[in-house]
């Protein structure tokens, strides 16, 4: 009995260095590189802004021939306040409002323009590209208080860039036109005259997006 055990453990032992024997090793293999989720990058929500450059009367923009023109360009800076919604997935639809102070020491002059526009982008990556369009309005009044008229009304339209590197701050470079209409005055010697109220403005601004309605889960930008 004792032979047949040995010989039974000696048989076992043999069969199992065989099969590890024939077992191949296993190959090593190298983990795929890590490939991050491609960037989000979202322009809905509200934002919050301001902006610096200058506005330039029209070429018809004087009240008498010789006696004053509002040609020559003029600082102008101020704020606007928005909301954007991303669709279809690369378009932006929005509304804006903004005002603009004119640094003008002119009685005539405007002493700020005004605006509520519609805006409509197309977007690739972090660039927005954009038209806009919409009310303006010219802050006319002849002291820097609430007397006097009411100001001017008109439209304006332009367009821009604008460029979000970080997911909540962005950068712009707009223009935008305004036409108040015509002006109709009495000249020094009170013959009565008419000039044409229009401004081009040129601005950089920069705004803080709140970022409300962006999707969740997935980055915004590279490295946020």
């Amino acid at each position: 009995m004792k032979k047949i055990l040995v010989t039974a453990a000696a048989v076992l032992m043999g069969a199992s260095a065989a099969s590890a024997a024939d077992l191949a090793a296993r190959p090593y293999t190298k983990a795929p590189p890590y490939v991050p989720p491609a960037p989000i990058y979202n322009w809905t929500g509200f934002y919050l802004g301001g902006h610096i450059g200058g506005a330039f009367g029209g070429p018809n923009n004087a009240l008498a021939p010789g006696f004053f023109t509002n040609n020559d360009g003029r600082f102008m800076g101020g704020g606007q306040i928005g909301f954007d919604t991303q669709f279809s997935p690369n378009w932006v639809f929005g509304i804006e409002a903004n005002y603009s102070f004119l640094d003008t020491g002119s009685f005539f002059a405007n002493r700020g323009l005004g605006s509520v526009t519609g805006r409509l982008g197309y977007t690739w990556g972090p660039a927005l590209l954009y038209v806009k369009g919409g009310y303006g309005w010219a802050d006319s009044r002849f002291t820097n208080g609430f007397a006097g008229n009411g100001g001017r009304d008109g439209y304006t339209v332009g367009g821009g860039l604008e460029y979000l590197f970080t997911p909540n701050w962005s950068g712009k470079v707009e223009y935008q036109y305004y036409d108040l209409g015509n002006v109709n005055f009495v000249g020094p010697i009170g013959a009565p005259g008419t000039f044409r109220n229009d401004q081009h403005t040129v601005k950089v601004g920069l705004n803080y997006r709140f970022n409300w309605g962006a999707p969740m889960g997935a980055p915004l930008a590279p490295g946020y």
